[in-house]
C-alpha cells in the first residue's frame, strides 16, 4: 500500500500549537504519518544572506533572525513527539545540517528524509545511511549521473532507500512534473520509487501513485493563504483527504487484470442481447 506522507514541514510558522493542530489534522486525512523539518540556522543560512531585511509577521528583521524563529528546539519535538503518540500517527522530520541530524537521534523516528537541497552533499548522504534507518532521498535539482553517485555512496552503508521524484519549484506547475520520470528511476535503479509534489492540485499525486509510487509526499497546510513560503505549495486537510481517498482506491478500481465474471452482469445481457432471446 501507497505510504502517504503530510509534509508539514515549517508551515508551523514557529508555533507548536499550529505544529499540534497539523499532526491532528494529517491523522484525521487519512495520513500514514506526518513530517517535519529541523535545521541550525548558523549551518543552513549563507553568510551572505545573513543580514538581509525580511518582512515577516513578526515585523522587518534579518534573515537569519528569522530563521531562528521557525525553529522548534528540543522541548517544542519532545512535546510534538507525545502529541503524535497521542493522536497515533509517526512523525518523522527531515535533518538539513549534520547538527540537526545529531538532533534527531534522540528520537525513534520510522524514517529519516533526505531533502533535494541535500541530495549532492555526500558526506551528510553518508551520514544518514549510517543512522540504518528505511531513509527517503527526494531527487529535485540533481542529474541522474550526480545521482547515481548518491544513491552509490548511500547504499554502501543501507539498503534500505526509497528515491523521490521530486521538481523543486514551489508551486510547480503541472506541465513540469515529468511523472514518467518514477518510471525512468525504477528501470535505473530497482529501488522503492515515490513522488514528493510541490504542486497545488490533487491530481497529479494520484497519477504518482498509479504509476507505481511506493510513497507519496505531499506539503500540508492548514491555510494556503498563510504567511510563509511552503503554503502555496501544500494541500489543505480536505483536500488531502480527497488525494488520500483517490489513491486508496486505485488498488480496487485496477483489480488483477483477470477474467471475472461480474455478479450482475447475466442480467443486463439478458435484457440487451435482444439477439441471442429466440424467435419471439
Amino acid at each position: 500500500m501507497t505510504h502517504i506522507i503530510a509534509e508539514a514541514g515549517i508551515n508551523h510558522n514557529g508555533n507548536l500549537e499550529t505544529a499540534k493542530r497539523l499532526v491532528a489534522a494529517a491523522k484525521a486525512a487519512g495520513a500514514d504519518s506526518v513530517k517535519f523539518q529541523k535545521r541550525n540556522p548558523e549551518v543552513c543560512v549563507p553568510i551572505a544572506m545573513r543580514e538581509s531585511p525580511r518582512d515577516t509577521p513578526w515585523g522587518s528583521m534579518p534573515y537569519l533572525e528569522y530563521k531562528h524563529r521557525l525553529e522548534f528546539g528540543m522541548d517544542e519535538f519532545r512535546e510534538l513527539d507525545s502529541y503524535a503518540r497521542e493522536v497515533g500517527i509517526p512523525w518523522s522530520a527531515s535533518a538539513w545540517d549534520f547538527d540537526s541530524l545529531s538532533f534527531l537521534d534522540n528520537f525513534e523516528l520510522p524514517y529519516h528524509k533526505v531533502a533535494s537541497a541535500l541530495n549532492t552533499h555526500l558526506s551528510f548522504v553518508e551520514e544518514v545511511a549510517r543512522r540504518g534507518l528505511p531513509t527517503l532521498m527526494s531527487t529535485g535539482m540533481i542529474d541522474l549521473p550526480t545521482l547515481d553517485k548518491s544513491v552509490e555512496v548511500f547504499l554502501r552503508h543501507n539498503e534500505k532507500l526509497t528515491l523521490l521524484h521530486c521538481v523543486s519549484t514551489y508551486p510547480a506547475a503541472e506541465s513540469e512534473l515529468n511523472l514518467r520520470k518514477i518510471e525512468t528511476l525504477q528501470a535505473r535503479y530497482g529501488l522503492p520509487i515515490g513522488y514528493s509534489g510541490h504542486e497545488s492540485s490533487v491530481s497529479p499525486s494520484v497519477i504518482a501513485a498509479v504509476l507505481g509510487a511506493a510513497v507519496i509526499e505531499r506539503h500540508f497546510t492548514l491555510d494556503r493563504s498563510s504567511w510563509g513560503t511552503d503554503h502555496a505549495a501544500s494541500l489543505e486537510p480536505s483536500g488531502f483527504a480527497n488525494m488520500v481517498n483517490m489513491i486508496r482506491k486505485i488498488p480496487l478500481v485496477l483489480g488483477d487484470g483477470q477474467e471475472h465474471e461480474i455478479p450482475g452482469e447475466s442480467a443486463v445481457a439478458e435484457k440487451l442481447r435482444y439477439w441471442e432471446a429466440g424467435p419471439a
